[in-house]
């Protein structure tokens, strides 16, 4: 059924709902959600594991922690006064300077009265009697709502392997994803960093300016890039938020939710000298601009291995030791194919003489012993573990609640081949559940704050429909769910994103099925099709 059914549900028993919505996680994706929800007359409720808002930025404190993100371009576009209220301090903001934006926009708004903090959601049971959800927290108070609505973010689930000894190791273990609130001081201390994605690459040249040794044991080498980063001007900030609407306009309707200069050209139109000096250009302006410089970098191959190359060589001019650049150069995948990082003196980090890299793929770690880590190789003397491991992304802070649809299948069961959507949005077998950020839909490969806006306006605007039709109950349908992980994964093969093994097919996490999550086909392209479902009346769901 494509609008609301002719065949009402069965009418249930009458309960009290004590909200209309929960609201699960107080992040960006949670605090806007709560916003929209009250500004629009609905009575919401938002739990958090954290003491306060932030979600990722309250999480992730460890040293380094800067947004890849342009932070002009990394912030609610909602609100006018709060766009032109709030001054950032540098081109790519950090932690404590993100955390602080949070906690004004929930100071702005009141937010914090309709959030309960130090609170995990343990279980989400859709009721079919009555069609509420019985929201049970891990202290065991209970709530019901009409809707629930997951805000939990796409890299919430933090995972470190678990080698033989850990659980021995008499140092400091500690994974980025979860950093103490208060200082960590490694002076005089012998560290390792096992992990070099986007966190390791933050956090290892902070360390080292700390540590009297420190060892990063790397198993997969990633492409970085200059960040650039630098003070903000106020006449740029000015300049800025004088075109705010348009510039907004405009990374609304993009592929990543930013507005870049994207390339005109693919790299078959211009000359080999040409290709070295655009890339060049962007090298220096820094950023994840460089991916944009021609249309073909992330369609193919043979486009690929131009920037690809240009920055393995710049890797092996910055990096002394050739085995270490070496080592440091990835050869196993199309830049970009990962999530790309961004870095101030990570390659130069490797330079300093206390600093060892160890190649943990050929070498992989077998044991953790009270003082040490073992490979196959050696063994190295530590006195702290810092774990950049990475998460089970976008699933994975899903299946750690016990979420039950209907007949009581769990979010778990129904995703054990891989996560099935439609739109990114809802589930079949779950009415009334809603997904923000969820598998199927842009998120990680966009600005995750621009597809955040997009996503709550979108359920905001199927609750209203909802209310005005007197219809109770939204559940996707099978067939438009199948369809929609069919087009997701059709548009993922016209690029070059299935040549990795990255955590976007789930290829970080043993057993977990290799199927590639995110929708690659653009936020601006994504949001068309969301909008075309809307006018339509929302086709694709069963509304009753």
């Amino acid at each position: 059924m494509t609008k609301a059914s002719q065949e009402q549900e069965p009418a249930g028993p009458v309960i009290a709902l004590d909200y209309d919505a929960v609201v699960i996680g107080a992040g960006f994706a949670g605090m806007y959600m709560l916003h929209q929800l009250r500004r629009h007359g609905f009575t919401a409720h938002g739990f958090e594991t954290g003491t306060d808002v932030g979600g990722t930025w309250y999480w992730n404190r460890y040293p380094g922690a800067r947004c890849d993100v342009e932070s002009l371009a990394y912030s609610y576009s909602f609100d006018e006064d709060l766009m032109q209220e709030w001054d950032w301090t540098e081109r790519y903001a950090t932690q404590p300077e993100i955390l602080r934006y949070a906690e004004h926009v929930a100071d702005r708004f009141d937010l914090r009265r309709d959030i309960t903090f130090g609170t995990r959601v343990a279980s989400a049971v859709f009721d079919e009697a009555n069609g509420s959800w019985l929201i049970t927290c891990d202290g065991g108070e209970q709530f019901r709502s009409r809707y629930c609505i997951t805000a939990v973010g796409c890299l919430s689930a933090g995972r470190v392997p678990q080698w033989p000894g850990l659980e021995r190791f008499r140092g400091q273990r500690l994974h980025t994803g979860a950093w103490p609130h208060e200082p960590v001081d490694f002076s005089g201390k012998r560290v390792a960093v096992i992990g070099t994605g986007s966190s390791g690459i933050q956090v290892i040249p902070r360390i080292a300016a700390q540590a009297a040794a420190l060892t990063v044991f790397q198993r997969t080498a990633n492409y970085s890039l200059p960040a650039r980063n630098r003070p903000l001007g106020e006449q740029e900030q000015k300049d800025v938020k004088a075109h705010y609407p348009e510039i907004r306009r405009r990374a609304a309707l993009s592929a990543a939710g930013v507005d870049i200069p994207y390339g005109r050209y693919a790299t078959t139109e211009v000359s080999p000298e040409q290709i070295q000096q655009e890339l060049e250009l962007r090298w220096q302006q820094g950023g994840n601009l460089f991916l944009t410089t021609f249309t073909d970098l992330l369609r193919d191959l043979d486009a690929n291995a131009h920037a690809a190359e240009f920055v393995r060589t710049k890797i092996a001019q910055t990096v002394k030791d050739p085995a270490v650049a070496e080592l440091l150069s990835p050869r196993d995948h199309p830049i970009g194919s990962k999530r790309i990082c961004v870095d101030t003196d990570y390659f130069e980090t490797f330079n300093q003489d206390h600093v060892t890299l160890v190649d943990a793929r050929a070498h992989p770690i077998v044991e953790i012993t009270e003082t040490s880590i073992r490979t196959d190789a050696g063994e190295y003397e530590v006195d702290a573990l810092v774990f950049a491991t990475g998460y089970d992304a976008m699933t994975g802070p899903l299946t750690r609640i016990d979420l039950r649809g209907r007949g009581g299948q769990t979010i778990t069961e129904k995703w054990h081949a891989g996560p099935l959507t439609y739109l990114g949005l809802a589930t079949s077998g779950f009415p009334n559940l809603f997904i923000i950020t969820g598998p199927g839909s842009p998120s990680v490969l966009a600005n995750v704050i621009a597809s955040i806006e997009q996503h709550v306006d979108w359920i905001t605007d199927l609750l209203e429909f909802m209310r005005a039709g007197d219809l109770h109950t939204a559940e996707a349908e099978t067939d438009a769910e199948n369809r929609w992980v069919q087009h997701v994964n059709e548009v993922s093969t016209y690029t070059l994103y299935p040549h990795a093994n990255s955590w976007y097919l789930g290829a970080n996490i043993p057993g977990k099925p290799r199927v590639f999550m995110p929708y690659a086909g653009g936020l601006g392209a994504y949001r068309a099709k969301c909008d075309e479902v809307a006018k339509a009346d929302y086709p694709g769901f069963i509304l009753s």
